[in-house]
């Protein structure tokens, strides 16, 4: 059944959308995202906020995708550029701007819905599985419960008022959830192998003992063996947003 829905939204028509993906660091891009939109002729931009690029305005895109990064939504001391990205953020909620965030960027999206961001029990940093609860229907109907995907966090939100939580883990209770115009995803579909590799790189030193952390080789040999089908994951799910704004555009509610 996935395969039939992965090759019936391939073949579709689907309108040409533009992209705006903002990055915090160089190592944590948009990987699988890029490329889905490379393949669907989507026009895509990449805000550096790292290398000091201004913000864009949210009618330069249909879809804003903020990414991951080492940093918490309560470093504004340290970072700049954190206020302005978290007013951007809110403005496109309220204006039916689709907004997709990965880790950092599902925190700095539930932080504007109003939920408290904090400290998770525990760190999840490897390849370990998710349940999906509610998922007919929804952006993530194409991510099959049990599915191992990579986790790197320690932080972690009380479910967003307004959204639906779609998917959980042993631990940590809010792993991905769904708004009217949001989707935010706690793990990372995007990365595939190479991400996989810089984030070890770039990030080992958050690796401890707990009981959701993996070794450094752990989580290599996890990304040889999961990296692809999570890439493509990403890519079913790049659909089911494309498809939704689609018709929001086409229906002219925002």
């Amino acid at each position: 059944m996935a395969a039939a829905t992965e090759q019936m939204m391939a073949t579709a028509p689907m309108k040409k959308l533009r992209l705006n993906c903002i990055m915090h660091v160089p190592f944590e891009g948009p990987r699988a995202i890029a490329d889905w939109a490379g393949r669907g002729g989507h026009e895509i931009s990449m805000t550096k906020l790292f290398a000091g690029d201004p913000l864009p305005k949210p009618e330069d895109f249909d879809i804003l995708a903020v990414m991951g990064g080492p940093m918490s939504v309560h470093d504004g001391d340290r970072y700049a550029w954190l206020a302005g990205e978290k007013a951007l953020v809110s403005e496109c909620l309220r204006a039916g701007r689709f907004v997709l965030g990965v880790c950092l960027g599902s925190q700095i999206i539930a932080e504007q819905l109003g939920a408290a961001v904090r400290r998770n029990r525990w760190k999840e940093i490897g390849w370990m599985p998710v349940r999906t609860a509610g998922t007919r229907g929804s952006l993530l109907e194409d991510l099959p419960d049990g599915t191992t995907v990579l986790h790197w966090h320690g932080e972690t939100y009380d479910p967003p008022p307004g959204a639906a939580i779609l998917a959980s883990s042993e631990g940590c209770e809010v792993q991905a959830f769904e708004h009217a115009c949001a989707l935010g995803l706690q793990f990372h579909l995007e990365a595939g192998r190479e991400g996989v590799e810089a984030l070890v790189e770039q990030c080992a030193e958050d690796i401890g003992t707990g009981p959701y952390e993996q070794t450094a080789g752990e989580i290599l040999e996890g990304g040889q063996r999961h990296g692809d089908a999570a890439r493509r994951l990403m890519g079913r799910v790049m659909d089911r947003i494309a498809e939704r704004v689609a018709a929001r555009i086409e229906a002219g509610v925002r």
